[in-house]
């Protein structure tokens, strides 16, 4: 590190002006004109080097990337709660799946968080079963803050210098759930629609909150992001049709054991995963999730692939 270079992460960024967390201090940066002719810009979540000159300070470099998402724009990000709803609205498992599978290809740890527990009990602890042998999972309601406690610890235990996430359908508490976990956030909400049962997004843009000065015991950044709304399989390229059983961890115990090479895992005699779903060794959801995906991929051209995902930069 030259005498005027620091390092540190971005934590926010409006109107090409960032600010950077170092070790000391937050800084006010721009990014230098080098990033737009790589076709690549700073994102929030970024490790980046600054460098002082005559006083203002810009991004000199942005360090290699774990993982990046593009809508919203957040890099880094090392686990991504997946929050799904047993009620007010309808939960939605075939999204939570795709959610989870873009979260498995970008080296991010999905976490299942269930919400709203107290208004449909038998339907929340369906949802639970369908993931709590393969992921981590818990069972939430912010009216009686059941399960925040262990949330909160388990963000406590994970941090080391994390990154966290939440992710979920437009209406699934997530604002609800990150203020009762951490009130000094005092993130805008909004009630669900009744016309069309789905919340409205509040948050304008993505930023990073250090988990210490939200007064948890513990390093880290949790995001408060306008959602991760861009999930659509036709425009961005996440992975290929060929690469999808690998985003399925209730798979990995039945892959290469098909009876036929090439096994596409959707109906075929012999197949071990369809013979694990009919054993109930795989929930039949997560099944049906699989065969949904795989028909939107087996379908898109190579060549129609607007924007690409990147689990590193």
């Amino acid at each position: 590190m030259t005498e005027n270079t620091e390092y540190g992460r971005i934590i926010k960024g409006i109107g090409g002006l960032y600010t950077v967390l170092t070790k000391n201090r937050a800084l006010s940066c721009r990014a230098r004109g080098i990033f737009r002719h790589e076709n690549d810009s700073p994102r929030v979540g970024d490790i980046v080097s600054v460098k002082n000159e005559d006083g203002s300070y810009v991004i000199e470099k942005i360090l290699p990337r774990k993982n990046l998402f593009m809508r919203p724009p957040l890099a880094n990000v090392d686990f991504l709660f997946c929050v799904i709803p047993c009620a007010s609205p309808q939960p939605d498992i075939f999204t939570l799946d795709k959610l989870i599978s873009i979260s498995e290809s970008l080296s991010c740890e999905p976490v299942i968080v269930v919400t709203k527990s107290d208004l449909d009990a038998e339907n929340a602890s369906r949802i639970m079963s369908i993931y709590s042998k393969a992921f981590q999972t818990f069972l939430t309601s912010s009216c009686n803050n059941t399960g925040t406690d262990e949330l909160l610890g388990f963000i406590e235990r994970n941090s080391k210098n994390s990154v966290f996430a939440f992710a979920g359908a437009s209406g699934a508490g997530k604002s609800t759930l990150m203020n009762k976990l951490f009130p000094c956030l005092s993130i805008s909400t909004q009630s669900v629609s009744r016309k069309i049962s789905r919340g409205r997004h509040t948050t304008r843009h993505v930023e990073l909150f250090p988990l210490r000065t939200l007064g948890a015991e513990a390093d880290g950044f949790i995001a408060d992001t306008p959602g991760f709304s861009m999930l659509d399989f036709e425009r961005f390229d996440f992975y290929d049709v060929e690469q999808l059983p690998l985003f399925f961890r209730e798979f990995s115990g039945y892959l290469g054991k098909c009876r036929y090479k090439g096994c596409t895992h959707l109906c075929e005699q012999g197949c071990a995963i369809v013979e694990a779903v009919e054993k109930n060794e795989i929930p039949k959801s997560r099944h049906e999730s699989f065969v949904a995906l795989y028909n939107v991929l087996k379908n898109k051209n190579k060549w129609d692939k607007k924007h690409s995902y990147q689990s590193s930069r």
